[in-house]
């Protein structure tokens, strides 16, 4: 009698290429980095230049998302140019 396991290894715990495509990945760098700070500024400016009362927390929540954003697609760039797993 043999003794038998069904365990399934996983040895490739990376992302297919079409998980995200280049130009999806272009495009969240882009709005991450240039328009979320940008509008965050023109929401600063305007907003105080007018008195709206939610003008920090839009701010906020602006660079926060932005932040978000490029801090996502920073890692996943370092994570494609080293070859780091998950």
């Amino acid at each position: 009698m043999t003794d038998s396991t069904n365990e399934t290894t996983i040895t490739d715990t990376s992302a297919p290429a079409w998980l995200i495509p280049d130009r999806v990945y272009d495009v969240l760098k882009w709005v991450g980095l240039v328009v979320l700070p940008a509008l965050a500024v023109f929401a600063q400016t305007v907003g105080t230049a007018v008195g709206w009362d939610g003008t920090g927390i839009t701010v906020t929540v602006l660079t926060a998302l932005g932040t978000l954003v490029g801090v996502v697609i920073g890692a996943s760039e370092l994570k494609a140019r080293y070859g780091l797993a998950a």
